[in-house]
């Protein structure tokens, strides 16, 4: 049985634009100005992930989300050990213990990242320190090992310690055999980042998007490593190309396990608003017009109570159309 909890993270601890209630819709806050007013994003998740518990939800095929510490996280369990989708947040590392430990006593032996995003991969310097393989798409490796900068964030991050640095690179896809499943990790270029991959569990017929997918909420869009909002709605279609009615969808956020539909809904969500703001821009209206015409006001009931509010989210599409 799947158990359901809702996230225990605060919308505030996400993103800057989450003190910019707008005003009715009106008013828009920079994310500099936002800063100002604010907690800084990175260490206020932080700070809400350390308070955050772990719920663990046990799906099909010894396979298993843990949510709680950022994006979701996704267990395989088996003789050859735990093979873990992304690595959460440090802060709330004990509790992470607390609950592979719940699974079974065998040690974590495979860590794969879905892209770079501390929320994701944050954890990998105590994992691999441990002597985990950690597996990651060529241009995560990349952005773990330099300096980078998250512009929607106001935040640089220091290159990852040489501990959380992956250690195997997938250029655009690879197969493992672990624990008698087969994991198809698959690029899916320029979507949430440009480093994304989706990890398919074949026999259990689960697929975990990472942030390709945010479960009944807007997604964040880092076009500073990059992100696109093109390349996330393809990256949408190919992930829907593999499923069938069937399949259990592992999204980065939100959920913990969804579907096709669920992901259908997301895309086309994804595809009106990119081309409702698209149409305002190309007519010549300021970012601040288009907020205030509220063109994604058909999906705000189900996808803007969340993380990310309305107005920031029609900024991330502006900025990519």
């Amino acid at each position: 049985m799947i158990s359901r909890h809702q996230p225990g993270l605060s919308r505030r601890g996400f993103c800057l634009c989450c003190v910019a209630a707008l005003a009715g819709g009106s008013q828009w806050l920079t994310p500099r100005q936002a800063f100002a007013e604010a907690r800084n994003v990175v260490d206020g998740f932080r700070a809400d992930a350390a308070k955050a518990e772990i719920h663990v939800h046990r799906l099909r095929g010894n396979v298993n989300v843990l949510e709680g510490s950022g994006g979701n996280i996704a267990v395989l369990t088996g003789p050859d050990g735990k093979v873990m989708i992304d690595a959460g947040i440090t802060a709330t590392r004990p509790r992470i213990v607390e609950a592979l430990a719940g699974l079974d006593q065998r040690p974590v032996s495979h860590l794969v990242n879905t892209h770079w995003h501390f929320d994701h991969a944050d954890g990998n310097e105590w994992i691999g320190g441990t002597g985990v393989a950690i597996i990651a798409q060529a241009n995560t490796r990349k952005h773990l090992t330099e300096a980078q900068r998250v512009e929607d964030w106001d935040f640089n991050f220091p290159p990852a310690p040489p501990a959380a640095v992956p250690t195997e690179v997938v250029e655009q896809e690879k197969r493992l055999t672990l624990n008698g499943e087969t994991l198809h990790l698959r690029h899916l270029p320029l979507a949430h980042t440009d480093g994304d991959l989706t990890v398919t569990f074949e026999q259990a017929d689960i697929i975990h998007t990472g942030d390709i997918y945010w479960a009944g909420m807007y997604p964040f869009i880092d076009y500073s490593t990059g992100g696109n909002i093109d390349g996330v709605i393809r990256a949408a279609d190919a992930v829907l190309a593999q499923a069938g009615k069937g399949t259990l969808i592992i999204p980065g956020h939100g959920g913990p396990v969804s579907d096709a539909a669920g992901l259908k809904a997301y895309r086309d969500m994804l595809s009106a608003s990119r081309d409702r703001v698209a149409a305002l821009k190309r007519k010549g209206h300021t970012l601040e017009e288009i907020v205030a015409a509220r063109p994604t006001a058909e999906f705000d009931a189900g996808f803007g109570q969340a993380v990310i509010p309305p107005a920031f989210f029609t900024k991330l599409v502006f900025e990519g159309v």
